[in-house]
Formats: structure tokens, sequence, C-alpha cells
């Protein structure tokens, strides 16, 4: 059973309980560790960032994480961050769930697996993002990745992740989301076919957003933010252990002959974590008309200029709907962000029947969407009553001030592009009377 400290952002210490005592007292770096153990700093941020945003973390390992062969490159399958392989497409888009391969025929581990979708900018300019589908069946077995290009927030949709990382264990499972940030290395197990998305956020670190009028709680608590504990392993692999890195948008693969997460003892704040996202708290409208999807914000990574995303993590979890005199779906919108939505389970309420779990859309910067013709015609006529919205259903959004563009693989190799997505708006009509105000 997997342990965990709570607080985001905090100020964490962990040391494997058979060997307590490992860390040093008083000091980071010691002539001599306890144990004789090394020290090694993994730093998240520039040293000289003011300290609000100052990361790094201080890990007491059995061998320190530079003892591997030389990096060679590996081949990247559907990974890339080439966002010029096909034309621009401007159109509403969606994606019938993306298919997991029985492992016989096709065996896939969680990099394997990695099938980049859409995304914008670059890794080595430190500005930009990319979303990836995941689809595996296989746990990675004596290889571990870590990225080296930004932070990768990962939505699990069918099948439980038990993420193996440095600073101790996950187990990650549909409704909850983790978050492994940059440098960190981590292997992941699973237990049968296993799908689910990720947001890859390069030179930006995802925080809690500011919550203004909104006052001191709500939406995600940063105590709900769980952390592993120190949990090492001092493991010799003879046969080799591939550590891989995602270096520039390609990835490179060294070896090693022994276990990565031999890490006894760590203390600081820069740390994976894992959120579950019915423990939001939902701020809603009570009189009347929409306030904006922005109040459903779990996670933010925050651009240089004050108040626009580099990209946003928003959920659509169950909430009332009691708004009066209102047409309560979301509305038909242009917006000046890329929004990209995924459906962890259930129905979602502006889309019931083509918008599936472990499906996609994206309505890209300016390209208007709104409600299907089903949905406007029932919104229109119902009874306003206070009624629960989204019951059994998360859909979330991984939102951007980019304008993405969409590989190769998302628009014609993957062959789940729902090629009739325009056709539910077909049946919308003119209810436009000059005589009836």
């Amino acid at each position: 059973m997997s342990q965990y400290m709570s607080g985001f952002g905090n100020e964490h210490v962990s040391e494997d309980p058979r060997c307590p005592g490992a860390l040093p007292e008083g000091q980071n770096n010691p002539q001599v560790c306890p144990y004789g153990l090394y020290a090694e700093q993994l730093s998240g941020s520039a040293f000289t960032c003011p300290r609000p945003a100052n990361k790094r973390s201080w890990l007491y390992r059995i061998l320190p994480s530079v003892c591997h062969k030389p990096f060679k490159p590996l081949k990247e399958g559907h990974l890339t961050h080439n966002w010029d392989e096909v034309e621009p497409d401007p159109n509403q888009l969606r994606w019938k769930p993306f298919e997991i391969p029985k492992a016989p025929q096709n065996k896939l581990d969680f990099v394997s697996g990695l099938h980049t979708l859409c995304g914008a900018g670059e890794p080595r300019g430190r500005n930009g993002i990319a979303v990836h589908i995941f689809v595996c069946n296989i746990s990675m077995m004596d290889r571990c990745l870590y990225n080296s290009d930004g932070d990768f927030l990962i939505v699990p949709q069918q099948g439980k992740l038990l993420i193996t990382t440095e600073f101790g264990k996950m187990l990650v499972e549909p409704n909850e989301i983790c978050v492994i940030q940059q440098g960190m290395r981590f292997s992941v197990e699973v237990f049968g076919e296993t799908r689910g998305y990720i947001l890859e956020v390069y030179g930006a670190h995802f925080e809690l957003p500011d919550l203004g009028p909104i006052g001191a709680n709500g939406l995600a608590n940063p105590r709900d933010f769980l952390v592993p504990v120190a949990w090492y392993e001092d493991r010799q692999v003879p046969g080799g252990y591939t550590v891989i890195s995602k270096y520039q948008g390609k990835l490179f693969a060294a070896q090693q002959d022994f276990s990565p997460f031999n890490v006894v003892a760590w203390h600081g704040n820069y740390t994976p974590y894992k959120y579950h996202l019915e423990k939001f708290m939902v701020i809603n409208s009570v009189a009347f008309d929409h306030a904006d999807p922005s109040i459903f914000t779990v996670l933010t990574a925050k651009s240089t200029r004050p108040g626009v995303a580099v990209a946003d993590f928003v959920i659509f979890p169950p909430r009332w709907g009691v708004a009066n005199n209102t047409f309560r779906p979301p509305y038909y919108h242009r917006n000046c962000m890329s929004e990209f939505m995924g459906l962890i389970k259930g129905h979602y309420e502006a889309k019931e029947e083509g918008f599936q779990p472990g499906g996609a859309s994206l309505h890209s910067m300016m390209t208007p969407h709104g409600p299907d013709a089903d949905c406007f015609e029932k919104a229109s006529k119902a009874k306003l009553e206070p009624e629960r919205i989204a019951e059994g259903t998360m859909a979330f959004m991984f939102e951007s001030s980019l304008s993405l563009a969409v590989t190769k693989w998302g628009l014609q190799t993957s062959n789940h592009l729902d090629k009739n997505y325009y056709k539910c708006w077909e049946p919308l009509k003119s209810h436009f009377n000059p005589n009836c105000k």
C-alpha cells in the first residue's frame, strides 16, 4: 500500500524506515553522509529564483545518478515535437476512443505507447506544450524515463498506474491525476490494458491558480495533494538497466547496472505528486448565467503575461445546476485560447453521443464550438429546477494560450479522427421571428 504526505509545494522530509537517521542533520552536503550515501541535488528552478518560486530537493542515494554509460538515440515511435508534419487544420476536431493494442501481438509499455496528438512551441526555447495519448499493455521492466524538456501531467483514463519514482511510489487510478516534474526518474507498472492523456509543459511548472475574490479556500485545496514517501531498492541489474531521457523532443537511452530507485532519504519542495479529482470544491453560478470555465481550474502553468496561462488543467465534475432563466449547458463560443478536451468516464453534457471516454476533441483558436443540436433543443425547453449535472462523469480540458498544431499521427495515422464531427451542428435551425420579442 503506497503511503503519502500531504500538501502542495510543501517542504517535505522523508526517510525509508529501514534506514532511520539517513537524512544529514543541520546541513545538505556533509563530508560523509549517513550510511555511506551520496548527496545529490535535483533543481527544478534557477538557483536565484525568488524564494516562492524556488524548487529543489536533496536526494541521499546509494549511487549517484551520474553512474551510467553514454546516452544513445532511441527510436521515438510516435513521440514528436515537429509541428510542421502536416498542414494546419482549423476545423473542429474530435477523436473516437484511442485503441489499446492487444499484448501478444503488440507489446507496448508506457514509453513505447506514447503518441503525440498536438502541441506548440519547442523545448529548446523552454516555451510550449504538447498533448500526448498513452496506450500500453505491459509494465516497464528494468527501464525508467525522465523528461529533460518539462513536466508531465498524467491523466489515466483506463487502468491504474503504479508509478515508482526516485521519491517513492504512487498508485494513480482513473479520476486521479499525477504530475512528474522535469528531471524526475520514474517507471510505470500497469495491470492490463491501460490508456490516458498527458499534458506536457516546457519551461513552467504547474501551480495552484490564484483565487481572487473566491477567498482563501476552494477549488483544489493544497492539503489534498499527496507526495510519496521515501522508498529504495538496492538492486543490481547485471543484464543492464535502461535509463531513458526525453531530451529536445527525442528519446535517448543509457545503460547502468543498478536500479535508479536507490534514494534512501530526501528532503525538499520539488517532488512528484498526485491528486484525486473528487476532492475538487466546485464553485458555480447560483442565480443566473454562467461563470466562465476558469472556475474549474485545478492547476495552471503561468506565462509571463499576467492572467494568461501557457496551460490550464480544468475539470467538469458532478455539481448542482440551479441557474434561473438560463441556458445551462456550455454556450456557443469562440476563444483566443486552444481547448483540448478528454473524457475519463460518463457522458459529457454538451455532446452526449459522439464524445466518448478515451476519446478527445480539439477546438482551436477562434474556431467556433458549442452544444450540438439535440442538446440545444432539450436545454431550451427544459424545466429549470435544481438538477445534478455530470453525475458519474468526469470531463477535463487542457486549455492553452498557444495555437496548437495537430500531428500527422493525430490527423492521419491513428485513424481515429471522427470525420463526421461537424454534422452534429448541421440540424441547428433558425428560431428567429421578427414579430415575437
